[in-house]
């Protein structure tokens, strides 16, 4: 995985509009053979190259839920960071996102309660520039007072 910025923390108190944090990774046959195994999604489409074939897609297609797990993964480690608690998540699958595609994951702070600790982010995830996920995340924030 490639990130713009360190693993760790931003605080609330530091978090501005604007910010923004991404990851790219390479979505690869493991990664969609192991969330099977986790998930228990063993949805042919995902693991069946002969079944894929046959559908829409004309092939295999990682789990929506891989790719945004990628938004996850910048939440958690990067903006706001370790300490931060999911308090919603807006999905919208644009384009599936096929094994060996490279994913760009981006959260973009846009809007910030500061008395409730809670940021909204705009997130998506991009392969070849072209969006393949789009929503809005809310959050709470951790906060030197606190925690």
């Amino acid at each position: 995985m490639l990130d713009n910025l360190p693993r760790g923390t931003i605080c609330i108190e530091d978090i501005e509009m604007g910010m923004t944090r991404y990851l790219r990774k390479v979505v690869t046959d493991e990664d969609i053979e192991m969330f099977a195994q986790v998930s228990t999604d063993r949805n042919p489409v995902h693991l069946d190259d002969d079944y894929a074939r046959d559908t829409i897609f004309e092939g295999r297609i990682a789990h929506g839920m891989l790719t945004a797990g990628l938004i996850s993964a910048v939440i958690g480690e990067q903006l706001p960071g370790h300490g931060t608690v999911y308090m919603g998540q807006s999905l919208k699958f644009l384009a599936p996102v096929r094994p060996g595609d490279m994913v760009y994951a981006e959260v973009k702070v846009i809007d910030i309660d500061f008395a409730k600790r809670r940021v909204k982010l705009d997130c998506h995830c991009a392969v070849d520039g072209k969006k393949v996920l789009v929503g809005e995340a809310m959050v709470l924030a951790p906060s030197r007072k606190f925690d």
